[in-house]
């Protein structure tokens, strides 16, 4: 019981782990890009995974960077990664566990426009509490958690960053999403809004353009696993903003069930979103 006490202790400590997460998020991403920006054959080679999505080598060495050096930073405490089916067992709505997508956005990656992420989470009592992102191609970082303020690193240089606070119900959104996943009950969801200006984004990117006020909603009516958003929810979250179901209700990681519900991630509340369209 005191061993498990001191290392929850130690895992809200945000201030003391950040620095180790973030140069972990940096090595992984400084791994795909060893193997993205070779051109090699490697780059272009995936193998289907049970679910028929794709995997490259590079998914595989950002996920063997991160995994040893949060074992490493954080003993005893489990890693759920993407890469690693096995780890699923350590879901848990109770205890504390890294969740972790080693290179979010593999079709990114294999059609080479840059927008593809490396994301770790930190998930305790079932809540993403707080997380990283870092975009290897554009060497750009985010990262936060609710309560805790949401950041962005650019060129070394360091801001706090907001959702959109001019935001007002009825506005003109600006709605950001990805072509392969625009599909019919996503168009229906942005006709409710009314007025709307879409955006493009691949992988976590899209929760980072609402988290740093470059976008208003991010509707995802499509499949996605709970690594997919755990990071990026909270840097959004940490922003001021909003990542819940259909229902209004936030999403929550640990359940057997691997599979997120449809969400919103938005600067306002999901009821004050569509309330007045």
């Amino acid at each position: 019981m005191q061993k498990t006490k001191k290392m929850q202790t130690e895992l809200s400590d945000f201030g003391a782990l950040l620095p180790a997460v973030r140069q972990l998020a940096r090595r992984a991403g400084q791994a795909i890009l060893s193997i993205y920006d070779a051109a090699s054959p490697e780059a272009s080679l995936f193998d289907l995974k049970a679910d028929q999505s794709p995997v490259t080598a590079a998914d595989r060495l950002a996920h063997q960077c991160i995994v040893e050096g949060l074992q490493a930073l954080t003993p005893g405490v489990p890693v759920v990664s993407e890469e690693d089916p096995a780890s699923m067992a350590a879901l848990s709505r109770g205890a504390a566990f890294w969740l972790v997508d080693p290179l979010d956005g593999t079709k990114e990656f294999l059609s080479r426009n840059g927008e593809f992420t490396v994301n770790i989470a930190l998930v305790m009592g079932g809540e993403a509490v707080w997380g990283v992102v870092y975009v290897p191609v554009l060497a750009q970082m985010y990262w936060g958690g609710s309560g805790l303020g949401a950041f962005r690193e650019v060129d070394e240089k360091t801001a706090a960053i907001r959702v959109s606070e001019q935001l007002q119900p009825g506005s003109r959104y600006r709605v950001v999403a990805s072509k392969s996943h625009l599909n019919a009950e996503t168009r229906a969801f942005i006709e409710r809004l009314g007025g709307a200006d879409l955006l493009q984004a691949g992988s976590s990117l899209k929760f980072c353009r609402v988290a740093e006020g470059a976008a208003d909603v991010y509707p995802r009516l499509a499949p996605t696993c709970q690594w997919d958003t755990a990071a990026a929810q909270a840097v959004v979250e940490g922003a001021g903003g909003h990542v819940v179901d259909l229902q209004g209700l936030k999403l929550g990681y640990g359940q057997a069930e691997l599979l997120n519900p449809h969400f919103v991630a938005a600067a306002l509340p999901l009821h004050e979103l569509v309330k007045a369209n």
